[in-house]
């Protein structure tokens, strides 16, 4: 090992050892709904780990090895606590960071070459994996890593400042040069954003500014949720995207922040709910982000909704539209990253 390797692995060892004081329950579960979240939570990291292919990236049936998966399966190992190049994932998940850096094209774009949906989808996700994961890479990748995450960033910025009209002014769509806007494409490019921005990487400010004002615009009426587009009708899953996106963008208790919140709470997400693993991750993070009692319930409810669903190789399986085309590894990473919200271990899930 390096000695730069030995000093960022032993300053992270060290932070893991703080949390795990700060946040006892992650080491000792003593609650019994403790304990099975956290049983829960290794069935599904060994689930995702059989799943890996031999060159690094996670796949699914339908589109075959995706950026996108594979940054999430990334960030679900992060979510739990593990880290590049340590204990039983620690290679797994440097094979997983670099197979996504090696698919980024000369424009910035971090999508697998054989892909094509929804190519801003990917590349949000997958600069959100590359800001929470750079910090923790050694030298050689740590570098690589930096560089490639900026090159996303900058692509994210150039798409954001094209000319639109008002109503979507300040956000993102499918494409690079998309001339409107919505709040699903927009929320994984605010994370992305707000994650470079935390290590240090350049994001002006008047472009969190201009993506805060979109996630405003998509709130609904009276501040009752958030929807796809300004004047939709809100949903459970839209509605956790937007409180996160203002919380992390540093917009905490916003009106439409608190009222997303209660009508959440009226209107939790459930089973049948339009994409529901998507919405099992935002409304765990912007429910977390909002604190008190709101997080705890939502917490709950959450575990609640996920640990009956569990498959018994420790996988979840979707079952409704285009998130059964996403495949397993979305679902079940999505549930971890969900249920490790409260360890507070990925960067982005600090308050």
């Amino acid at each position: 090992m390096s000695e730069s390797r030995a000093t960022g692995a032993t300053a992270w060892s060290v932070l893991l050892v703080v949390l795990g004081l700060i946040f006892p329950h992650r080491l000792l579960a003593q609650d019994p709904a403790d304990d099975a979240v956290e049983k829960s939570i290794a069935r599904a990291l060994e689930f995702i780990a059989s799943q890996q292919t031999d060159h690094g990236s996670w796949r699914t049936e339908s589109w075959g090895d995706s950026s996108a998966i594979t940054s999430l399966a990334v960030m679900s190992y992060l979510a739990a606590g593990h880290v590049p190049g340590e204990g039983i994932y620690g290679e797994r998940i440097n094979r997983g960071v670099r197979w996504v850096v090696d698919q980024q094209q000369p424009d910035g774009m971090l999508i697998s070459k054989k892909s094509s949906h929804g190519p801003m989808y990917n590349h949000g996700i997958c600069a959100l994996m590359l800001g929470e994961v750079a910090g923790m890479m050694d030298g050689a990748d740590a570098m690589v890593v930096r560089r490639s995450l900026e090159d996303a960033i900058r692509l994210i910025l150039e798409s954001q400042a094209l000319s639109k009209n008002n109503r979507h002014q300040g956000g993102w769509r499918y494409q690079t040069n998309s001339r409107d806007s919505d709040l699903s494409v927009t929320g994984w490019q605010v994370m992305a954003l707000r994650a470079a921005k935390d290590i240090g990487c350049d994001v002006p400010a008047e472009a969190i500014d201009a993506a805060v004002q979109y996630v405003k615009n998509c709130s609904a009426r009276e501040n009752e949720g958030f929807s796809y587009q300004p004047g939709n009708a809100p949903t459970s899953t839209l509605t956790g995207i937007g409180i996160t996106c203002l919380e992390v963008c540093g917009a905490h208790q916003t009106p439409e922040a608190i009222g997303g919140a209660k009508w959440l709470l009226e209107h939790p997400l459930h089973q049948r709910s339009s994409y529901f693993y998507y919405g099992v991750y935002y409304t765990g993070v912007g429910m977390f982000k909002m604190g008190g009692n709101i997080a705890k319930e939502n917490h709950k409810h959450l575990a609640g909704l996920l640990l009956p669903l569990q498959d018994d190789d420790g996988g979840w399986t979707p079952i409704h539209g285009s998130e059964r085309q996403a495949g397993r590894i979305y679902a079940t990473a999505a549930a971890v990253l969900a249920l490790t919200v409260e360890y507070r271990y990925l960067p982005i899930y600090q308050r």
